[in-house]
């Protein structure tokens, strides 16, 4: 009988194999601390993909001359060119005025009325599971269908908020809230405050079931009023959590111009324009994609900075 315990794997072919084998290589580097960066690639290439190209692309045609309607100006660099127009262009300045109101004002409402029904609801009283669904419903309509439910409900011949304040006796007569400049900006305020409220009550609430209760116990036995332990316990435990909200708010409003588009289209007059909707009508209305890639270079800027000085003056990251 012939015996086959020889080595039958020990060929030459068989070393080379298990030399570059695959699975062999991937183990060995697993075992490396070069492993993390292999896993986080996939991640880094999406990000550079959606992320960092379009925005280096943004600022490169913020140094370029970029006009569909006008090809003949070419797309060639103009350097600061834009920048330097934005010095002296009056709109440029009543948007930013406009900008800081409308950011200030709505996230003030938004984070005062957030903060209210967050409270409300953490007392788990009868009924409050129904009431947090009701509360959250305004967040999820989409700014269009806000924006034009608003518009319908606030019109001066068919609004029916107009109607009830006609009727209470707080109106003269029916009022064109988005046609008058008094009014059209804190009009646009309280649909974005009603539409975006329910954002701040959800990360609050979160936060509010995280605070122990014992903390509380202990300012009631020191003899503690509500407002005390709001102002001592309350919001210095939320600081986090109100600071990421607030930062999130600030870029979300600074970004988006859809439901001021849909209300006002910046008017009357320039009484609305902020600077993602000057931004917008300039790329999608005159085609000056140039200028509108400046525009948003300001944008991105005004918001690092901000995020960057809000950090440090909230004292956020000392927890």
């Amino acid at each position: 009988m012939i015996s086959n315990t020889g080595p039958a794997y020990s060929s030459p072919q068989r070393s080379a194999f298990d030399r570059y084998n695959p699975l062999r290589w991937i183990g060995e580097l697993s075992e490396t601390r070069y492993w993390m960066y292999l896993l986080l690639l996939p991640s880094a290439l999406l990000i550079c993909a959606v992320v960092i190209y379009p925005t280096l692309y943004g600022m490169q045609m913020s140094f370029h001359e970029m006009r569909i309607n006008r090809p003949g100006l070419g797309n060639g660099w103009v350097g600061l060119k834009h920048y330097q127009r934005m010095v002296t262009d009056p709109v440029f300045w009543v948007s930013l005025r406009n900008t800081a109101v409308w950011v200030t004002s709505a996230i003030a409402l938004e984070f005062l009325i957030g903060l209210v029904a967050a409270l409300a609801l953490n007392r788990n009283l009868p009924g409050s599971k129904v009431l947090a669904v009701l509360i959250l419903l305004p967040y999820f309509l989409p700014n269009v269908v806000a924006g034009h439910m608003w518009a319908l409900m606030l019109d001066p011949r068919l609004g029916v908020i107009n109607d009830l304040l006609v009727k209470v006796g707080l109106l003269q007569g029916y009022k064109a809230w988005f046609a008058d400049p008094t009014t059209a900006m804190a009009a646009a305020i309280v649909v974005e405050a009603w539409h975006s409220f329910p954002f701040f009550t959800l990360l609050l609430l979160a936060g509010l079931k995280g605070i122990p209760t014992d903390l509380y116990k202990a300012a009631d036995i020191d003899g503690a009023g509500a407002l005390s332990q709001l102002r001592l316990i309350t919001l210095p435990m939320l600081k986090t959590i109100i600071a990421a909200a607030v930062i999130l708010r600030v870029i979300g409003l600074v970004n988006s111009p859809d439901l001021l588009l849909i209300l006002t289209s910046g008017g009357p007059g320039r009484s609305t324009q902020v600077l993602s909707l000057y931004a917008f009508q300039t790329a999608y209305k005159d085609f000056n994609f140039g200028y509108a890639g400046a525009l948003s270079v300001v944008m991105f800027v005004l918001l690092m900075v901000f995020a960057w000085a809000y950090v440090r003056l909230s004292k956020v990251n000392e927890d």
